[in-house]
């Protein structure tokens, strides 16, 4: 593990309040506008009884000044308990109607972002570990919930209240009103003056965070590599930089976040003081035309409660600023389009036909089920960053044809396979099905008639019997021993006390590198696919695994068009063509026995790897004497 390696190229923000971002966010919260407004409502309610309870204060006192023994203080008392009563009402509402709005938002957007990530081309996971991609549906997520039920809440609550509360002084007395009003210029120079680097700050943190993310994420997939080479020191250097980071970062938001809320504070509490002063001369002057007693301590009490609002709406400003840089990154990601994707033209004849009905033997492209022929016309392809890495390769196949490549690595042997699969699409010629160009087809449609074993197989956690119905999720249980005997697989499976519903574990742990490739194997076939892609799929399995592979091959291709990237040379030898991929191009073609004759490269590769299998051979029947 590496610092750089786990940075990936981050988007870059404009340091402004994004409304365009904030607009996207609350649209998630559209399907739960019923509970929107009835916080709003809640929170209204709750703002009245903030402004009346210093209204209740002042008749309060001034009832017991004025009539003394007279004072009607029980009627004053019940008005109280009605206030907290409703108070009391109003905050279980508002928690329990904050958090079905804060969890739904949450459900939402993780579910989007996972169908995203489901849909996205396999070039976007080109340069994002796993680690930075979660934290956008973890963190980043949790904190756009909350703030658009909770903001809503506190935006409604706070700025009604400062409405009527300063509607009340100024109604009161309107030039003591001013001194309490007078805050609310230097707060918003404050607020505007700690935005920029709020945010600025707070992005940097969310930055450094997935960092983090990342590199936890990766330290644990290669834990067994990391103890291997003995790296646990090393990987706790380059981690610890990248923690630092984070420190410096979350210290820096920290420190301006402190300064902010008791500037806020501050001012705030300068507005009180002078009500404090003003009112309190007012008082003991004793003019007919002074306020009472009861009004100077409404006075204070509001410029008290004027104050929360004011902190609340202040700190909801500063968290804004930090929730804004996981608004950017979850939206990011939202909004990326894959680069692979069904065409206008596609999905418009695939919304028609829908609409009309399917109809019996047509794809979902409305191109026969049955694929007669795959062919690659003059295609070449080259990565973003580099050159070209298959150059007008030519290729036709037809169902029944086993294809074999082979050759050195970089050669272009995956490439191909991977435009056949339009992981990739070519950046020139084309790839025809059936004589239609595949970008006229529906990427779903060809993918769902592909099967694919790869050099090393992913198993998800959970049963055998599970792992192979992924393949086809329709099948039944028959369906899947049928599977795993096609494959050679039932043998080792039903030697497992609980059979095909044993436990894997994560990654399929618990198994063998044969016995998941033999899995995976059953997975595919399963699908039954009409063209079958292995990728170097016995590199990594020992010679007895091997043997039922290649015992069940000719079952599991009879009748497909096959497509196998071979490093073990002796597993393509009843291949229909074999073809020696070497810098992009074809440099030799022909069968097994046409190549031998040949004796041009590939006969170099086979001749070399058939006396490096004898002498291991021969070396280890030495060792057993």
């Amino acid at each position: 593990m590496t610092t750089e390696a786990v940075r990936p190229k981050e988007e870059e923000y404009s340091g402004q309040f994004n409304w365009s971002v904030w607009k996207k966010v609350f649209s998630f919260a559209g399907p739960y506008k019923r509970h929107l407004r009835r916080l709003v409502g809640v929170a209204l309610i709750v703002a009245a009884t903030d402004v009346v309870t210093p209204l209740v204060t002042r008749g309060v006192i001034d009832d017991a000044v004025q009539n003394r023994d007279e004072a009607q203080l029980w009627f004053w008392a019940i008005i109280y308990a009605i206030l907290a009563l409703i108070s009391c009402v109003c905050f279980w509402t508002l928690i329990r109607l904050a958090g079905k709005v804060s969890t739904g938002v949450a459900h939402d957007i993780r579910r989007d972002g996972f169908r995203r990530l489901q849909e996205l081309s396999f070039s976007y996971y080109d340069h994002r570990p796993v680690g930075w991609l979660v934290t956008r549906l973890t963190s980043d997520c949790d904190r756009l919930s909350r703030i658009t039920a909770w903001g809503a809440v506190d935006l409604v609550w706070g700025g009604c209240t400062l409405i009527g509360v300063s509607t009340v002084m100024l109604f009161l007395d309107w030039k003591l009103a001013l001194y309490v009003l007078a805050v609310i210029p230097p707060m918003v120079w404050l607020s505007i003056f700690f935005q920029k680097r709020l945010l600025a700050t707070s992005r940097k943190v969310r930055k450094v965070n997935s960092t983090i993310t990342a590199a936890y994420s990766e330290s644990i997939m290669g834990v067994r590599t990391t103890k291997t080479l003995v790296r646990e020191e090393e990987n706790l250097h380059e981690f610890g930089g990248i923690t630092h980071d984070m420190f410096g970062a979350s210290v820096r938001n920290a420190i301006l976040a402190s300064m902010y809320f008791p500037l806020i504070l501050s001012v705030c509490g300068f507005g009180g003081a002078m009500a404090l002063w003003m009112g309190g001369v007012d008082v003991m002057a004793k003019l007919p035309t002074s306020m009472s007693i009861g009004t100077l301590i409404l006075f204070i009490s509001c410029a008290r409660i004027f104050m929360f609002p004011i902190h609340e709406l202040s700190r909801l400003f500063a968290e804004a600023q930090a929730v804004q840089a996981a608004a950017e990154r979850v939206t990011g990601l939202l909004e990326t389009e894959p680069e692979i994707k069904d065409s206008p033209e596609v999905r418009s004849a695939i919304e028609t036909r829908n609409e009309s009905g399917p109809q019996a033997g047509v794809a979902i492209d409305g191109q026969a089920e049955k694929i007669e022929t795959v062919e690659f016309r003059k295609v070449s392809f080259a990565y973003k960053e580099g050159k070209d890495v298959l150059k007008d390769f030519n290729l036709t196949v037809k169902p029944g044809q086993t294809i074999a490549f082979v050759g050195p690595t970089g050669g272009g042997k995956t490439t191909i396979i991977s435009l056949l699969c339009r992981f990739y699409e070519p950046t020139s010629g084309e790839i025809l099905i059936d004589g239609v160009e595949y970008r006229r087809r529906s990427l779903h449609w060809l993918q769902s008639n592909l099967g694919i074993v790869l050099q090393t197989p992913h198993l998800f956690s959970g049963t055998i019997r599970e792992n192979i119905r992924y393949g086809n999720l329709q099948a039944n249980d028959g369906q899947v021993e049928w599977a795993g005997k096609i494959v050679n697989a039932h043998e080792f499976i039903t030697e497992f006390e609980d059979g095909y519903d044993t436990e894997i574990g994560e990654g399929g742990t618990k198994l063998s590198m044969g016995q998941k490739q033999l899995v995976s194997f059953a997975r595919a076939i399963l699908a039954d696919p009409q063209i079958f892609v292995m990728d170097e799929a016995t590199s990594s399995v020992d010679t007895e695994t091997e043997r039922l592979i290649q015992n069940g091959l000719a079952k599991i291709l009879a009748g497909r068009i096959s497509f196998v990237i071979a490093h073990r040379l002796s597993t393509i030898r009843s291949a229909d063509r074999i073809l020696v991929i070497r810098d992009g191009r074809v440099i030799e073609e022909g069968t097994h026995s046409e190549l031998i004759r040949l004796k041009g490269e590939y006969y170099e590769l086979y001749t070399n790897q058939f006396t490096e299998q004898r002498q291991e051979e021969i070396l280890a029947g030495k060792t057993q004497q």
